[in-house]
């Protein structure tokens, strides 16, 4: 009997200030799992995908989000090795989302992240580590302009 591929359902938020000159993004180094820069992302409990990014970014940010987007931008992507604290679990699904901030005050996740940086679009989409959140940087991008 085949065992079945089990991907763990989660969202990505891409998070931002926005005045009347510019937009700057939030972007977290990761230290859980694999080493780079992310933006605000996780797994979804018995929660709806809302209710999720307002948690995430709770817990990733220490702030409450506001102006929350859904966009029509989901993927899936596999571990590249077995996480010790996902048994059965080789990837995640995503749906992304986009949420503003109301100031550039962070108080990170320790557990999972080295520091945070706000940036500039340019700058960002030359760090982000992973092709598929640099597409999904680009999408809030276009959107918010």
């Amino acid at each position: 009997m085949k065992k079945e591929l089990k991907y763990r359902k989660a969202i990505f938020c891409v998070l931002y200030i926005k005045d009347e000159e510019k937009i700057e993004y939030l972007l977290f180094r990761r230290k859980k799992h694999w080493k780079g820069w992310e933006f605000c992302k996780g797994g979804c409990e018995k929660e709806t995908l809302k209710q999720c990014v307002v948690r995430e970014v709770k817990e990733e940010t220490g702030q409450k989000v506001i102006d929350i987007k859904k966009y029509k931008k989901n993927g899936r992507f596999r571990y590249e090795k077995e996480l010790s604290d996902r048994p059965g679990v080789i990837g995640q699904t995503y749906t992304l989302f986009s949420g503003r901030l109301r100031n550039k005050k962070v108080k990170i996740d320790k557990k999972e992240h080295f520091s945070y940086k706000w940036m500039s679009f340019d700058k960002a989409i030359k760090i982000l580590t992973w092709p598929n959140q640099r597409a999904c940087l680009r999408i809030v991008n276009k959107k918010l302009k």
